[in-house]
């Protein structure tokens, strides 16, 4: 299983994003706060240069770097971009999650264990 990794649509937005920056952009560093009424948000911004200590993945010709700290979160999550008629953005499909608010913006989220993490890193 790997840490993440990203659905063709995701991939495609990503590169998008990066060949439309004026500045440059090597990936998408993800991770999780503290936030809303179920207790966590994802969020995600563009790197420039790679942050010592986070997790690398290369999915689709995209670099996708993790937060220390998210990473029992987030392992196995699938990231998608997806657009509807009201809206588009990236989306997570994640094993972890147990719950979400009703207005969307927070999560609920369990830890992975640590096993199924140290074989997701060995394989990487």
């Amino acid at each position: 299983m790997k840490i993440m990794s990203l659905t063709e649509a995701a991939a495609e937005r990503v590169r998008e994003i990066m060949a439309d920056s004026d500045k440059p952009v090597t990936g998408v560093r993800v991770g999780v706060k503290n936030a809303g009424c179920a207790g966590m948000a994802y969020t995600m911004t563009y790197v420039a240069e790679p942050v010592p200590g986070d997790d690398h993945v290369a999915d689709r010709g995209v670099n996708v770097y993790i937060e220390p700290k998210a990473t029992l979160f987030l392992l196995g999550t699938v990231m998608d971009f997806e657009e509807t008629l009201l809206t588009s953005g990236f989306t997570f499909k994640n094993p972890n999650q147990t719950g979400s608010c009703g207005c969307g913006e927070s999560v609920h989220l369990k830890a992975a264990d640590l096993k199924s993490l140290s074989e997701a890193r060995a394989s990487a």
